[in-house]
């Protein structure tokens, strides 16, 4: 912590912090109605629609008056109260700020007077749990820290808010930072929702879906290893880690500072662009910037050009790539992605980089770093404890990070031979990952930066590629790449030359534009668009395929609610013996084609079964899209008695 935030930590008073503490909730919920009273309603008048909108079509609603910042404030919490504790439940949000509803009314008021801050004037964000923040606890998910209000506001955040942006809470992400799950003793399992059964990566999985679902405009994470690249895989985001020493740490609670970074995460290259200009930039207090002096845009918007595939030299590494089958999902639409560029005009290049995968392996250091960092972080006057032991200690740590913090306990201090050795080895794979670019003219490294789809909530999340960016301390962007057939988002990470960012950005926009990868989460949709349906079919011999002759009949109903993938269901065969019956499926094909089973919905001997069950992003897919039929096997009919296609569901408000 700095010597600046150590002095104003002494002069916090305890009023102050009370004040706080009464108006802060962790829990979204609560936190709506401690802020804002009942949960709000969209603003009067025309109708704005939030849901995908960029910064600049914000920017723009604002300057023609169709819409305020209070207003945008407004309807962004509203969406968090219908989805973050209620409908798919994403449990995104950790706090939210008392304060955002009158900080929108002085964007507002400095607007109608002719004063703006630039783009991110009145824009509402969201950030991060491990970004100090006056007026709201930082706890990084740590119920250890759920009392420690920070005298002053992260460098990142200081800068945002003088850009006019209105931060309107704090993100969930994995406790301390040190996983890529996205869970918490304080803030609980974070849910994506693309698909609310699995995880949203991390560890500033929060932040990701808060953006994804329009939560916000934008959002900040923190990368130590694939801390804001993997949520963006995971949720269609554009997402930077910058040079090492392009943007400051101050502020924000350290895993490994030799590779701790805090950046944007975005629905779009352009945004992305516009709240980097915001936050880089030399900070004495953080004196890794000062490496970025001259190497800094005045605005990375200028590298927002299509055609930049044109000639482009794309590098790929195949361990990269992945190898095993259960990579080949992803790896599959990585392929489509380079077929893409090529198609564009690039040139795709296979790299070999002597010894790159031994000198990768326990090249990362959070183990050995976090320990002492995070005590020097804790110095400062009235955090509630001082260590990682202290947090073993007393038990106030979720059961999923244990392994994790005593491995940290018991490291040796960085003055440890063998600490020493994997930094030298850092120094020896950015050499060598520079020199083989520099040989082949290469303009950038591609790769998925994890290479397994979102996992299922509870399971490990294997394949991340988050060490090379890292540890080489290089720039690296995601981009939407498409969807994986398992219908879960793939993101293609860029990599490229140091202070390379505006490079990238270039790379990234082309192919942004070429190829709209980006698609809003089906559980979060518009708050006025319909979300329910209620609809019923009748299965006949006659739509079976091949037809079948008889007198029986199944009369299925669905509903379907669309915030919580919920489809209801209430089946009945008719004409045959309850004994006769061996099951009732959901099948996947098209209307006359024959598919497999995707959704149970009874055993043998149950001719009429009603219940409720949660599709799956590729069942809802294939269900929205009208891909589903019903089928009712008997004994005699081991293929199928009776069959009705399900229509697409046409949305309306079900009782």
């Amino acid at each position: 912590m700095s010597a600046r935030r150590l002095a104003q930590a002494r002069t916090r008073t305890a009023a102050r912090r009370a004040t706080a503490s009464a108006a802060v909730v962790a829990g979204v919920a609560t936190a709506l109605g401690a802020a804002c009273g009942s949960a709000p309603e969209p603003a009067a008048g025309p109708s704005f629609e939030v849901v995908e909108q960029t910064i600049p079509e914000l920017q723009e609603a604002m300057a023609s008056g169709r819409v305020t910042s209070r207003e945008l404030v407004e309807h962004y919490l509203a969406r968090i109260d219908a989805y973050d504790q209620r409908g798919p439940s994403l449990n995104a949000m950790i706090s939210l700020n008392p304060a955002a509803v009158d900080e929108a009314d002085a964007r507002d008021q400095e607007r109608a007077s002719g004063d703006s801050r630039g783009p991110l004037h009145g824009v509402p964000v969201v950030v991060k749990d491990n970004y100090d923040m006056v007026g709201l606890p930082t706890t990084a998910g740590s119920v250890a820290l759920a009392d420690w209000y920070p005298p002053d506001d992260a460098y990142q955040v200081a800068r945002l808010k003088a850009a006019g942006a209105v931060i309107i809470g704090k993100t969930n992400m994995h406790e301390l930072a040190y996983g890529i799950e996205t869970i918490s003793s304080l803030g609980g399992q974070t849910r994506n929702p693309y698909d609310p059964t699995r995880n949203p990566g991390g560890s500033s999985g929060g932040t990701g879906a808060a953006v994804a679902a329009s939560f916000a405009a934008a959002g900040m994470g923190s990368d130590t290893c694939g801390s804001i690249r993997i949520p963006s895989f995971h949720h269609a985001l554009v997402g930077l880690r910058g040079t090492r020493g392009l943007s400051s740490r101050d502020g924000i609670i350290p895993l490994a500072l030799t590779q701790d970074m805090g950046g944007p995460l975005t629905r779009s290259v352009t945004d992305l662009a516009l709240v980097l200009d915001a936050t880089v930039g030399p900070d004495p207090a953080d004196t890794i910037t000062e490496l970025g002096v001259g190497h800094i845009p005045t605005t990375y918007t200028d590298f927002l050009e299509t055609g930049a595939l044109e000639g482009a030299r794309i590098g790929t590494l195949e361990f990269q790539l992945g190898t095993t089958p259960p990579d080949q999902p992803v790896r599959r639409v990585v392929q489509e992605a380079l077929d893409a560029m090529e198609a564009a005009g690039a040139t795709v290049v296979p790299l070999e980089i002597p010894e790159l995968p031994g000198l990768l392996q326990g090249a990362s250091l959070e183990r050995q770093e976090f320990k002492t960092q995070f005590a020097e972080y804790l110095r400062a006057p009235g955090t509630p404890v001082q260590s990682i032991d202290e947090i073993l200690d007393t038990g106030l740590y979720h059961e999923a990070l244990e392994a994790r913090y005593r491995r940290s306990a018991a490291a040796p201090g960085l003055d440890d031979p063998e600490y020493l050795e994997v930094v030298a080895r850092r120094d020896v794979v950015r050499r060598n990952v520079l020199q083989v670019m520099a040989d082949e003219q290469i303009d950038a490294i591609a790769y998925p930066t994890i290479r397994r789809t979102a996992r299922p909530i509870g399971e490990p999340q294997p394949g991340t590629n988050c060490v090379l960016a890292s540890v080489a301390g290089l720039p690296a962007i995601v981009v939407p790449a498409g969807y994986a057939a398992d219908g879960m988002p793939v993101g293609l990470e860029l990599l490229g030359d140091a202070w390379g960012e505006g490079a990238l950005i270039r790379l990234a926009y082309s192919y942004e534009q070429l190829t709209g990868h980006r698609r809003p989460p089906h559980t979060t949709p518009p708050l006025d668009a319909p979300r329910r349906m209620s609809e019923e079919w009748v299965a006949t011999g006659a739509d079976h395929v091949p037809p079948v002759e008889t007198d029986a009949t199944a009369q299925v109903r669905l509903t379907w609610d669309a915030a919580t993938g919920e489809l209801g269901y209430d089946a009945r065969v008719y004409g045959v013996l309850d004994s006769e019956v061996l099951f009732m499926h959901l099948h996947r094909a098209r209307a006359g084609d024959i598919g497999p089973v995707t959704v149970m919905l009874s055993r043998a001997g149950d001719a009429r079964r009603s219940g409720t069950v949660v599709l799956t992003r590729s069942q809802r897919i294939a269900f929205e899209a009208g891909e589903l039929y019903f089928d009712a096997h008997t004994r005699d009919h081991l293929t199928g008695l009776v069959r009705a296609q399900i229509g697409a569901p046409r949305r309306h408000d079900a009782p």
